[in-house]
């Protein structure tokens, strides 16, 4: 286990109001994810919510397609580095370079497992919107399916 796992090895929070917000911070259900499931939904499509990512404990697909393997991640702009809006924190700065990277890390690594399984594996950033990335996700299917 890398020391970014363990709390103990955290920096402290600049102050209360920043370690409240940051406890608060989704791991799942986050508003773009939400979005996007709900126009997935009204296009009639079903699939699988935090599905487990094959031989990876504790990852998980935000959506999968599981007839199809398509495996959806909604990306957020700060926690996966976003080209266009990932900033980086002044305060505590190489910590925090370090824990993105790792996270930038583990996508890749579960994207290959993900391959490797034979699964598609499809990324939106969080500032995609929801119904642009739902016709992904369409063409993707139909792609997917097509090829059966």
């Amino acid at each position: 286990m890398t020391a970014l796992k363990s709390s103990a090895s955290r920096p402290p929070a600049r102050d209360a109001a920043t370690a409240k917000r940051l406890s608060r911070q989704r791991g799942r259900d986050t508003a773009p994810e939400l979005a996007l499931r709900r126009e997935l939904h009204s296009r009639r499509l079903r699939y699988r919510v935090n599905a487990p990512v094959p031989q990876m404990p504790r990852r998980t697909i935000d959506i999968a397609f599981t007839r199809l393997r398509l495996a959806v991640f909604v990306d957020g702009c700060f926690w996966h580095r976003c080209p266009f809006h990932g900033t980086a924190p002044a305060s505590n700065a190489a910590w925090w370079a370090e824990k993105l990277r790792r996270n930038r890390e583990r996508d890749a690594e579960t994207g290959a497992a993900l391959q490797a399984a034979g699964w598609e594996v499809l990324r939106i950033w969080e500032h995609t919107e929801p119904v642009e990335a739902a016709e992904q996700v369409e063409a993707t299917l139909r792609r997917l399916s097509a090829g059966d």
